[in-house]
């Protein structure tokens, strides 16, 4: 059945997007380095067979040397419900705050599902948190159930999953034989995400993992929750607030999710996102003499379905023998719309295609996948797709087919390389997630921000949930790209350091042009 891919559902913030990250926590321990004091587990209101993981003590090491970063590892509950079952490895990463008496522990989240929090820490502190936090907080970064340094879901080698991600179908696109081909693919996947994963898919999913960041607040010795989540992690957020309102501290949602969108429509209304933010990218674009398009913006639209139509029909080869076709071309596309700053590769990559050279085009498809010299350094690849199809509900077929006809009315271009057979039907495990309203009732105040062009996490999205939350207050990007804070906008960096740092909730929604 030709529907949206959940490929498409992919969200991570700009922090992740294009950031060749160093996956694993390397121990380092200078001698200069001494551990911090432990803090007492917060172990109210636990239920007895929780206590061994709410009030576990934690053993830090130093992991980055010379710099006050230190690494865990944090037991949390393989299943939730059934605590006694076992359990799973949670890693962590602190950076100390800079003036040594932090207010309190900012966990944060940098989107996915399947980034590492703790690359994304150690590796783009600044990107994740301006001067700021990092002053007054010690900032938190952890890989959820599932991705990378954490107990991981596993599928396949490097070159199983190159041929996954990059091979190009015999058969002839949009026909049966397609399809079937794809859904072979996706089931031989799945079976290989379930062989190699030791047991843990069917535990894989949002809310699990909303459960894990309570445990992490608690053995960090915090009585509230004080978070900072992009794209994805506001979903993860919202749904901490949803489960345990009266824990929430003070937290902050950038670039959010709409928890109440139908699973069908999620991708549909992303593509309309990033259809906008193409069009902005063309405008610019034709403003350069070295643009590869020429005329209006329409016509470098059509100029460029008739470029992915030629890689479609006539793919270019790389110097590592991988094929670049339309799908590998639009996700380098994709990639590169979730921010005016990557424009200009962008524009790199379209020459290159126009002169039949691949690089760069395969440069920002492999940023996206965290693939790097060759090697996948993180999973992220396969655990978006166990989140996923956990998280979202399979779509009937009437469903599918008017997302589908919704796709090619908003995104004509990507609705002709994004549409094709859900791998989630091949999923070993039925999802357990529901698409429903998110009200936290009794949390103090969520800022939730939005973007007014933001690509992947529409602007609606935000002014949804912060509508939802009966604590929700709305601050507003007006601009270009995926998220609002730390973006040089200081109207939103105000706004969000003075709530984390002072706890100053603004009295109404506020617009930052």
């Amino acid at each position: 059945m030709r529907r949206p891919h959940r490929r498409t559902v992919s969200l991570v913030s700009v922090v992740a997007a294009l950031a060749l990250l160093v996956s694993g926590c390397s121990f380092f321990a200078p001698e200069a380095w001494t551990p911090p004091p432990s803090a007492t587990p917060d172990v109210s209101g636990v239920s007895a067979d929780l206590v061994p993981f709410y009030g576990q003590e934690v053993a830090w090491e130093s992991c980055v040397a010379e710099e006050q970063f230190d690494c865990a590892s944090v037991r949390v509950p393989r299943d939730w419900n059934a605590p006694a079952a076992g359990d799973l490895e949670i890693a962590v990463i602190r950076h100390r705050a800079d003036d040594g008496e932090p207010i309190g522990s900012l966990l944060t989240n940098p989107g996915g599902p399947g980034v590492s929090g703790v690359d994304t820490v150690r590796q783009s502190l600044s990107g994740v948190v301006g001067s700021e936090l990092r002053q007054n907080y010690d900032v938190i970064g952890f890989d959820p159930r599932g991705v990378g340094a954490s107990t991981a879901v596993n599928c396949y080698d490097g070159a199983d999953l190159d041929a996954y991600l990059f091979d190009i179908p015999e058969a002839e696109r949009g026909t049966d034989a397609w399809e079937a081909e794809l859904e072979e693919r996706d089931a031989a996947f799945a079976a290989a995400c379930e062989a190699n994963s030791d047991g843990i898919l069917p535990f894989i999913s949002t809310e699990n993992a909303a459960r894990d960041l309570d445990v992490i607040r608690a053995v960090l010795g915090e009585t509230t929750l004080d978070y900072l989540g992009y794209s994805w992690g506001t979903a993860l957020g919202a749904q901490y607030a949803q489960l345990y309102p009266d824990r929430v501290g003070r937290m902050v949602l950038d670039g959010a999710l709409d928890p109440s969108v139908p699973a069908s429509l999620v991708g549909v209304g992303q593509m309309e996102g990033f259809q906008r933010s193409l069009e902005a990218f063309l405008a610019s674009c034709l403003e350069d003499d070295d643009c590869p398009f020429r005329g209006t913006v329409d016509d470098a639209l059509a100029d460029l379905d008739a470029l992915f139509a030629t890689v479609d029909a006539r793919p270019l080869t790389a110097a590592d023998g991988r094929e670049l076709g339309a799908d590998t071309l639009m996700t380098a596309m994709l990639a590169a719309l979730y921010s005016p700053t990557s424009w200009s590769y962008l524009q790199l990559a379209l020459v290159g295609v126009q002169d039949g050279d691949p690089a760069s085009a395969f440069t920002l498809a492999d940023a996206y996948s965290d693939r790097q010299g060759g090697s996948y350094i993180g999973n992220s690849e396969e655990a978006f797709p166990a989140y996923n199809c956990m998280d979202y509900p399979l779509s009937t077929e009437a469903e599918a087919e008017s997302a589908a006809v919704e796709l090619e009315r908003v995104a004509p271009l990507a609705a002709e390389y994004l549409l094709g057979p859900d791998g989630c039907e091949a999923w070993p495990y039925p999802p357990t997630g529901k698409r429903e309203r998110v009200t936290a009732e009794g949390a103090a105040p969520i800022l939730v921000i939005g973007t007014t062009s933001d690509p992947a996490t529409p602007y609606e999205w935000a002014v949804s949930l912060a509508e939802q939350l009966q604590s929700g207050v709305l601050i507003t990007r007006v601009g270009e790209g995926h998220t609002g804070y730390n973006k040089g906008n200081a109207c939103v960096d105000g706004a969000v350091e003075a709530y984390l740092v002072e706890g100053d909730v603004p009295e109404a929604d506020v617009r930052c042009e």
